[in-house]
Formats: C-alpha cells, sequence, structure tokens
C-alpha cells in the first residue's frame, strides 16, 4: 500500500481509487495476469450481453460490479477467468433510440431516410455508447477485455444466428404462421403479450355498444336481430361472425316492430318495454346466417377465409362469404348481450375461433391503425372512426343503444400509445414441441435459487408458449428465408 500513500484512516476515496487505476495501468495489471496464468484452470460467468441504447446508468454498474467480485473470487482461488467483453448491439432499444435522436416521428419516415443510412446510424449511436459504458467499467475497477468483445453486429454474430435458424428449420421447430399480437400504431412495431400485459392501465372513456345484427333466415317473418354488444365499434366493418354460448339460455323479445335475440340472463339491458315470446337454447342458433353491417366487398376490401393447414393459421380466397352464428365457451354472461362479434382480424381468440370454424377475414385497418378501402371513415384513426361509424349506424336504424364505458387496454411501453390487437405473420420457434425436455434440463444441475427449479423460473419454462422471433424493424439480424412467390 505505500504505493498509494495510504497514512491516515482518513481517506480520500476518489484521490485513492484514481491511484489505483493508474498504478494498474503503468504496470499492465491486467494483461500481466492474464499471461501469467495461460495453464490455469478456466473459469467464465456467463450473462446477458450489455445493451448500450442509453447512458450508463446504476443498474449497469450494479451488473459489472457483481461479475467482477465473482471474477475476482475466482482468480484468488487459482483460476485464469475470462473477461471478454459483450455487447447487446440490435434490437428495438437501440433503432427506437436512434429514430428519437434523428427526430424521424414514425417508421414512415425512417424508410423515407433510407434503411441503410438508418442502420449506420444505429451503429454509430450504438458505439458512443458503448465507449461510454466501457468508461464506466473502467472508472469503478471492473476488469473486462474491450479489445475482444464480443458484440452482436458483428458478421460472425449474425452467421451464426442463421446457423441456428437452419437447425431449428432442419428439426422442424421453424415455422410461419398467422397470430394477433399486441401492435403499436405510432411505432409501427409488435410488441411481446408479456409486454402488453404488464402496461395494462386504464384508458379514455370510450363507448359500449348494442347493435343490432339482421337476421336473414329466421323462420318466422317478423324482422329479428341479433342483439349483440362490443366496446370496440371501429372492429364491426371487420366483423364476420356473432358468437354465441351453446349451453346458455337465449330469449327472443318483441320490442315495438320487430324482434331481438340475446341471453336471458342479460335482458336487463334493453330499453323501453319489451315482451318474451320464445326462449332458445344457443345451440339452436348456431349456423344461422346474418346480413353483414359492412359488405367489406362493397367498400373496396378483399374477403379471405381462415383456414388451418398443417398446424398453422392461413388465408385463403373467398369470393363470397356469409356470416353466421358460431359457438364458442368465451362468450362471458355477466354483461353484455350473450353474443359477441366476431372480427378475426383483431383478437388472438377471434383468430382461433375463426380457423376453427373457417370464418371470414377482413383487414380494413393498416399497420398505423389507419382504416382503408372506401369506408365513409377512411383515412381516421380507429378511435377517431368510432363516433362516424356509431352515427353510420344509428342512421340505419342498426345502434339499439350506447352509453360510456371505463376501458382498459394495454399500452406501449416506448411512447404510451394504446395498442391494437392486429393479426399478422411471424416466425416462431416450436418451444412447445420441446418443452418436456427442456423442463427436464431445467431440473437437472445444482441450483441455488429458490426460483429454480419449482419456483418462478420453473415455471416459466412449463407455461412457455412458442416464440415469435420476427418483427417490423430493421436493425438486426436478417431471416434468411425466401419464400416463392409461384408455390409460397
Amino acid at each position: 500500500m505505500a504505493d498509494f500513500n495510504v497514512v491516515s484512516s482518513r481517506v480520500n476515496f476518489p484521490e485513492l481509487d484514481a491511484q489505483i487505476l493508474e498504478y494498474w495501468r503503468e504496470r499492465d495489471v491486467f494483461r500481466r495476469w492474464a499471461e501469467d496464468r495461460a495453464d490455469a484452470p478456466l473459469f467464465a460467468v456467463n450473462e446477458k450481453p450489455l445493451r448500450a441504447n442509453c447512458s450508463p446508468g446504476v443498474h449497469l454498474v450494479l451488473v459489472r460490479v457483481f461479475r467482477d467480485v465473482i471474477s475476482r473470487y475466482r482468480t484468488m482461488k487459482g483460476y485464469r477467468v475470462l473477461r471478454k467483453g459483450s455487447w447487446d448491439t440490435h434490437g428495438l432499444s437501440v433503432e427506437m433510440a436512434t429514430r428519437h435522436k434523428l427526430g424521424l416521428s414514425s417508421k414512415l419516415d425512417m424508410e423515407e431516410y433510407g434503411i441503410a443510412e438508418l442502420n449506420r446510424s444505429c451503429r454509430d449511436f450504438f458505439w458512443g455508447y458503448m465507449m461510454d459504458c466501457a468508461e464506466i467499467a473502467d472508472r469503478i475497477g471492473c476488469w473486462v477485455d474491450m479489445e475482444v468483445s464480443f458484440d452482436t453486429l458483428e458478421t460472425d454474430h449474425i452467421e451464426t444466428g442463421w446457423w441456428v435458424l437452419k437447425q431449428l428449420w432442419d428439426q422442424g421447430l421453424l415455422y410461419r404462421d398467422l397470430r394477433a399480437a399486441p401492435h403499436c400504431p405510432r411505432c409501427v412495431y409488435g410488441t411481446s403479450s408479456p409486454e402488453g400485459e404488464r402496461s395494462y392501465r386504464e384508458h379514455d372513456r370510450g363507448q359500449s355498444v348494442f347493435v343490432r345484427f339482421e337476421a336473414t333466415a329466421w323462420p318466422e317473418a317478423t324482422p329479428t336481430y341479433f342483439l349483440a354488444w362490443t366496446t370496440a365499434p371501429w372492429t364491426l366493418p371487420g366483423n364476420t361472425a356473432l358468437a354465441v354460448d351453446a349451453v346458455a339460455e337465449y330469449s327472443v323479445v318483441v320490442t315495438g316492430d320487430f324482434q331481438l335475440v340475446l341471453a336471458t340472463a342479460l335482458l336487463n339491458v334493453l330499453q323501453g318495454e319489451h315482451t318474451v315470446v320464445r326462449k332458445v337454447i344457443g345451440s339452436e342458433l348456431v349456423g344461422m346466417p346474418y346480413r353483414p353491417l359492412y359488405d367489406a366487398n362493397e367498400y373496396g376490401i378483399s374477403v379471405r377465409r381462415c383456414v388451418k393447414r398443417d398446424g398453422t393459421t392461413q388465408l385463403v380466397d373467398s369470393d363470397t362469404y356469409t356470416p353466421r352464428v358460431v359457438a364458442t365457451d368465451l362468450v362471458s354472461m355477466r354483461e353484455g348481450t350473450g353474443i359477441v362479434p366476431i372480427a378475426p382480424a383483431f383478437g388472438d381468440e377471434d383468430l382461433m375461433l375463426g380457423r376453427e370454424e373457417e370464418l371470414g377475414f377482413v383487414q380494413h385497418v393498416d399497420l398505423q391503425g389507419i382504416i382503408i378501402g372506401d369506408y365513409p371513415f377512411a383515412g381516421k384513426f380507429v378511435k377517431d372512426a368510432d363516433p362516424e361509424i356509431l352515427a353510420d349506424l344509428e342512421e340505419r336504424g342498426l345502434l339499439y343503444h350506447q352509453r360510456e364505458y371505463q376501458q382498459y387496454q394495454s399500452h406501449c411501453g416506448r411512447c404510451s400509445t394504446p395498442l391494437l390487437y392486429y393479426t399478422k405473420a411471424s416466425w416462431y420457434v416450436h418451444i412447445t414441441a420441446v418443452k418436456d425436455r427442456l423442463v427436464d434440463i431445467g431440473d437437472g444441475g445444482n441450483r441455488y435459487l429458490e426460483q429454480t427449479p419449482d419456483g418462478r423460473f420453473g415455471e416459466l419454462l412449463r407455461n412457455d408458449a412458442d416464440w415469435a422471433i420476427s418483427w417490423e424493424g430493421y436493425w438486426g439480424i436478417p431471416i434468411p428465408i425466401w419464400r416463392c412467390e409461384d408455390c409460397n
């Protein structure tokens, strides 16, 4: 300690730290330590590569300190410890940070700016913050070999990713499927379901609406309507089915000069005088056709059908499609009418039901949440179109009743925009096919935390779902798959 001139218990720690760092640099202690132990047994701390997408914070310091303490302990036990730096350079966080730095407000702005130039900017952005992080590591006395650091943007890493995908493909564990996932219309990116669940919170008041769907093959001459309930009016142009509970009781009621069909348990939602003339079980309604609120073909939107092929959801062309009543156990009898509008383009449950029943698929909203086609409300953001849709339905006598409804909705973790559940294609790793093996591996080995194997980590493995690996960003590893336009 003589080198540091410590003569009192009242130590000036910043000055002492600077002396220690200078002492290490002058004598090249880090390099000499590694060279002097060339034949010693190896030890490595496996950690997630650090993501340098913002100024270094205390979380970075903690990660580095934990790694350094373990490494120093193993060094004192006689090991040669690998201290290779690792950096997670790709991904949405870096791309979004670069976008904000460049003043690009949307994905369209990014494309206009140029993808190649954007990726160069992402690379420059990362290197700047990586140097900041490296400086912090040096300042806290953490030994990391930056000269041989592992960076995910390097060609070797990208080619390794391609090799992994090829192995998954050869084992039948890589497939493309349609799923309805949380989607941010402002960022124009999808997000993970857990991220959407974490950002689930109260949103502005919306409209709870009761809409009449005209039955076109009702056995009686009296005009009859299925009374359905929704809190997302903007999905109604994409409606292709009405869902009922097959075992629940439904009532046919006369009100004015027409009949309404709804769940007996929810007759309290009716307005004015009405008389129950018949009761039926939900299964008796299944298959009944009805007139769509909006015929997509008339508004320039093609109607396709959901089908299940090779275990995945696919869309096939359909010249004509008649909406009908279907049954599902997802219908609630606690609120609404016991009849739910189904729009397979918006919502995973709707899509799965669409696949089972081979329902029509109408996508009248683009990835920015703007209604397309020739609708009177085309060109508007979905929530802004709600009032116009309701006004149109009221003018046509199809809006039975509406009232304010306090909504709770998932929000984007990056820009706080309410998320849309939007059906789109993605590539998936078939985790569920090997889940039992993963659980067995997780149960083996030495475990020092209660979270494994029977705690949180074990439950994560047991409840894992197939992993979506593709997203709509540009700064990442390209998926090396090309599809033939003729045979798909």
